[in-house]
């Protein structure tokens, strides 16, 4: 199995795939490509208009918090981080259509039940890549990596300026604007940086999802129908995600959505809940499931794609690993095939087979 997952994860991490960019586009071609070999039917390519970056939408928030902050606007402030949190998690995101937006690919395959439908898996992992900038320096988050390596629990990645933002509605004034207008500069410092390879996120995941296709093609319990999902556009804020779910209806008592996110990190883990101020949680019968697969709980202080899932109330889980309480090269140049451990890979593989053939 190594060989190929690390070929699938060097092939992927060679093309320069942004989101909603002409490089997803070759890479939803790939991935459709290996999909039909490992067995899948009815592949096929979707695309969707969304943004190539969270940047501007994000950055608007933190310069309207700002100027609220410095004219002691306290409703604007808090009706601001409201909106932000709306935005973040991908619950709303009703900016995003006045901003300028590209074209995102989604690519989608089917395994047919054996006999009677009885309940479907979705297999989810993203396959763009993101940009990097300044706002992903280690330095700037090694204070939380520490914290969570002893707790299990990440803060928000956004942690600085949501606190500025509920401190601005609490009439500060300097403080909280300094903090925002440093978020706003960071975050128009990643709209302009290169894309990097993504190899750990998220080849990884998209690596893992054909193998499991390919092992549940060749031996799948009777009554299970897979659904392998490739969402374009998660790094600019799941956009991917919510799209497919736009044009798909899904049965909650019959469906698990199972995400494979930054899965070559080390140590293997299965979120309990991922947000900012406002987190979801995960069903705890699905967490239990992923502890009984090996699995460690995580709380993670960004998203994923099956959270998009839960917020609709169906069943979800997301498997992703860390390393001392992060992930290693976290959106940066050094995000390379080589630097990614290919037995956390195996073992988070392992570990959402036996969830996919859990009755």
């Amino acid at each position: 199995m190594a060989p190929r997952l690390a070929a699938d994860i060097e092939a992927l991490a060679a093309i320069e795939r942004g989101s909603a960019s002409p490089g997803e586009q070759r890479s939803a071609e790939w991935v459709a490509g290996r999909l039909r070999e490992q067995g899948a039917e009815e592949v096929g390519i979707e695309p969707f208009a969304y943004s190539q970056t969270f940047a501007y939408a994000q950055g608007l928030h933190f310069g309207l918090a700002a100027l609220a902050a410095l004219g002691r606007r306290r409703l604007l402030a808090a009706a601001t981080l409201l909106s932000f949190e709306f935005e973040y998690s991908g619950r709303m995101q009703p900016l995003r259509r006045l901003l300028p937006r590209g074209t995102g690919f989604n690519v989608v395959g089917r395994l047919p039940a054996l006999g009677e439908r009885e309940r479907t898996v979705v297999l989810v992992a993203h396959h763009d890549a993101a940009r990097t900038g300044v706002m992903w320096d280690p330095r700037l988050s090694r204070a939380g990596d520490r914290a969570a390596a002893k707790t299990g629990k990440r803060a928000s990645l956004a942690l600085l300026p949501e606190a500025a933002m509920v401190a601005a509605a609490l009439g500060l004034r300097r403080l909280p604007a300094v903090v925002l207008g440093l978020a706003l500069a960071l975050s128009l410092d990643q709209a302009r940086s290169p894309v990097v390879p993504g190899a750990n996120d998220n080849a990884s995941g998209v690596a893992g999802v054909l193998e499991l296709v390919g092992r549940l093609a060749g031996r799948r319990p009777p009554g299970l129908e897979v659904i392998a999902v490739f969402p374009g556009c998660e790094e600019s804020g799941m956009g991917g995600m919510d799209s497919w779910f736009a044009s798909n209806a899904l049965e909650p008592e019959h469906v698990l959505v199972l995400g494979l996110d930054t899965i070559g990190s080390g140590e293997p883990v299965v979120l309990e809940a991922e947000g900012g101020l406002w987190p979801v949680r995960y069903r705890e019968q699905d967490v239990a499931a992923g502890e009984r697969a090996g699995l460690r709980r995580w709380r993670l202080g960004a998203w994923t794609d099956p959270v998009h899932a839960a917020i609709r109330g169906i069943p979800a889980l997301s498997i992703l690993s860390v390393r001392d309480g992060g992930f290693p090269n976290y959106h940066l140049p050094t995000d390379t095939p080589d630097n990614v451990d290919i037995g956390c890979v195996e073992a988070c593989v392992d570990a959402a087979e036996t969830i996919a053939r859990s009755p």
